[in-house]
């Protein structure tokens, strides 16, 4: 009995189990889900009570590890795979071929060995690949709406949150986890972890979980440990790779890093190790969103305290370990945790950035958002850190020469603001803040962090014996001392701020009692990173200023552009900080975070867009600063509008100058599809906008 043909009926399939947009050739299944394949033999065959099916996957297939499972027809086999004949024509079989909904996912082999007398023969029957199934109720990623699924398994573009907290910004991300060779990457990102190196048949074995698998991509997706993805730099010159703001995207980071052999792809930072996780997550079937959460904290020795020293001019000191971010950017992943019970359920953290090791190597999670807001902290794997990024205080110290140094601001509330996710169906903010914690100043709340101290007490170190710390004060005394403070101020900015512009700002000083004060005022300007590491000195002023009785004085000044376009070339981000001090001993820190607001871009696309159809693009963007510009690039991508990264040349641009660019795009998928521009120059950072497509099907 000879087998003359095999048809995988793949069209047929992949729509059936919602993998119809991969831009690959195989057949991609999903688990727990039947699929149909038609033999075509060469003689008249009667039955197929002698057909035994195999399947397997990994370097090592084996029963015993779930790897290999051997089943006959119309009987399900202990491993749960199953195969069926249908009706069919003579000289064919039409076989349904179900897989567990537990099923280790990777690429499979399938082979049929028939029986005939005592006569074995063994026919390969081709490979598939197998993913984890939200469609499927018995899967452990199994997601309930229709609309979720849309969103967070087969949306291959979104909006990434940056910024600050009063200034939340709109970045589009093009995850791309359809693109040519994008689920390769996918599986190929698990075969270089350190597990599957130290014993690649039991690494394989555990891809069944999704608790496993989203680990291993934390750990993979950064390059610390192994040879992962994404190098990570957060200062200094990126001239030796690509400076993180200038990505729009997973799909070229991803085909960079498979086509140079697994070379690190520099550099990345928060944004873009969220974006690539999210992209190989959604390949591999576990639904994924991206979460931006303002005012994170990294908390490195986790006693839920943020320390921020200053010296008496406003200089920030790197006395500890310990930083808050103006945002930081991680994943939740959707899956039920069979390790933790039913309670800690639905979405668990991931983050691959590379911030601090667990368990020896740099990776986080997954950490279930129950868990941090019930401060259960003690559980697998790292929610003791994610419950600090959004719960920790915040310290504020000022440092003096003589090593003295005196608490001056204690805030509960600071850290952890507007946790951000981009809304299914739409490119609306939504604010996940309620899943992670009880309202601030609750009782809920604090008994909540007191709990998690109680448990960090208990599993803390040698570093660490003991947490000594202030109690949290109710909302009314913030201030680190009950008595009430003396002088209060506040920095104010007199317009929004743009490039090339002059910032001007008012420090407005406030008397809160009837005594005369003179109060020494030092204000300083850095630039700084995103972490509010500083990256440069812009600006340092001295004032005295006499304050009487209740009396309101502002102060007004400028940092004019000339002092400040050095350092802000490739970020766009200021702090502003005010000590202000009383000979009675009185002090404050007034701060101010800054970013200077994106220059005028827009982008008309000039027609319908169709598959397989030709459509102008056409962007003008302006020249923002008061001098010539040369050497721009002007580029383009979206997943399934442009097959590779468009880059077309702008050289020279006048001051103030707008100019206007046009270029034509072929999509070559239907449906609401991203297309992102992003106009790079060496004299400011990068000027990025998008546009939403509907494109229709080719008529």
């Amino acid at each position: 009995l000879k087998i003359a043909n095999v048809t995988w009926h793949s069209k047929l399939n992949k729509t059936a189990h919602h993998t119809a947009d991969y831009s690959s050739t195989e057949v991609i299944l999903r688990r727990g889900q039947a699929f149909s394949i038609t033999l075509s033999f060469q003689t008249t065959v009667q039955c197929g009570d002698n057909f035994t099916f195999i399947a397997s996957t990994g370097p090592s297939p084996a029963e015993s590890l779930q790897t290999k499972a051997t089943f006959n027809l119309s009987e399900e086999d202990a491993s749960g795979w199953s195969a069926t004949q249908e009706p069919s024509e003579p000289g064919c079989m039409n076989i349904t071929i179900c897989s567990p909904a537990n099923a280790v996912i990777g690429r499979y082999k399938l082979k049929l060995q028939i029986l005939s007398g005592n006569k074995v023969s063994s026919t390969s029957l081709g490979q598939f690949v197998l993913l984890f199934n939200p469609w499927c109720p018995n899967d452990d990623v199994y997601m309930a709406n229709e609309k979720e699924r849309q969103e967070y398994v087969l949306n291959d573009s979104g909006i990434i949150f940056q910024g600050l907290e009063k200034h939340i910004q709109e970045e589009a991300w093009n995850y791309g986890q359809f693109e040519e060779d994008i689920l390769d990457i996918s599986l190929a990102i698990l075969d270089r972890s350190l597990n599957h190196y130290e014993d690649p048949a039991a690494d394989v074995s555990k891809r069944n979980s999704p608790i496993y698998v989203s680990r291993v991509i934390s750990a993979t997706v950064n390059s610390n440990d192994e040879k992962g993805v994404v190098e990570g730099k957060w200062n200094g010159k990126y001239s030796s790779g690509t400076n993180p703001l200038q990505w729009s995207g997973s799909v070229t980071i991803l085909q960079k890093w498979y086509r140079r052999r697994y070379k690190p792809v520099r550099y990345g930072q928060c944004w873009v190790f969220a974006g690539v996780m999210c992209t190989v997550l959604r390949c591999l079937g576990i639904p994924t969103r991206v979460i931006t959460n303002f005012n994170s904290a990294h908390d490195s020795n986790v006693n839920l305290s943020i320390d921020k020293y200053i010296d008496t001019s406003g200089k920030t000191l790197h006395l500890t370990e310990d930083s808050v971010w103006n945002f930081h950017v991680w994943n939740e992943s959707w899956f039920i945790r069979r390790d933790l019970g039913s309670f800690y359920d639905g979405w668990q953290v991931l983050d691959a950035t590379p911030q601090e090791r667990s368990k020896g190597i740099y990776r986080c999670g997954p950490a279930s958002t129950r868990a941090i807001k019930e401060g259960d902290v003690n559980l697998d794997y790292d929610s003791s850190f994610v419950f600090a990024a959004v719960n920790a205080d915040y310290v504020t110290w000022i440092h003096y020469s003589n090593k003295r140094k005196k608490r001056i601001y204690s805030d509960t509330r600071k850290i952890g603001k507007f946790i951000s996710t981009k809304a299914v169906g739409t490119n609306s903010r939504v604010d996940v803040t309620a899943n992670y914690k009880y309202p601030e100043g609750s009782r809920k709340e604090r008994k909540v962090y007191k709990k998690a101290l109680k448990l960090l007490d208990v599993r803390s170190t040698g570093k660490r014996t003991k947490i000594t710390r202030p109690r949290r004060r109710p909302s009314a005394l913030r201030r680190q001392s009950a008595r009430k403070p003396s002088i209060s101020g506040k920095l104010i900015l007199d317009a929004s701020p743009v490039i090339g512009q002059d910032i001007l700002l008012t420090l407005a000083l406030r008397n809160l009692i009837s005594d005369f004060k003179i109060i020494k005022v030092k204000l300083r300007a850095s630039a700084v990173f995103y972490t509010r590491r500083p990256k440069a000195e812009i600006l340092q002023l001295s004032r005295s200023i006499k304050l009487g009785s209740e009396e309101v004085k502002e102060i007004s000044f400028k940092i004019p552009y000339s002092q400040y376009k050095n350092s802000l070339m490739d970020d766009r981000k200021i702090l502003v900080t005010a000590v202000c001090e009383t000979k009675q001993g009185a002090s404050l820190l007034v701060e101010k975070d800054i970013v200077l607001q994106d220059p005028f871009l827009t982008i008309k696309v000039l027609g319908p867009a169709v598959v397989h159809k030709s459509v102008g693009v056409e962007v003008t963007f302006t020249n923002p600063l008061s001098e010539v510009v040369t050497d721009c690039v002007l580029r383009a991508e979206g997943s399934g509008l442009l097959k590779e990264q468009l880059r077309i040349k702008v050289a020279r641009m006048a001051p103030m100058e707008s100019s206007t660019v046009q270029f034509e795009i072929i999509p070559y998928k239907s449906g609401t599809k991203q297309l992102q521009v992003d106009f790079v120059c060496t004299h400011f950072s990068d000027i990025k906008g998008f546009v939403m497509l509907d494109v229709a099907p080719s008529p």
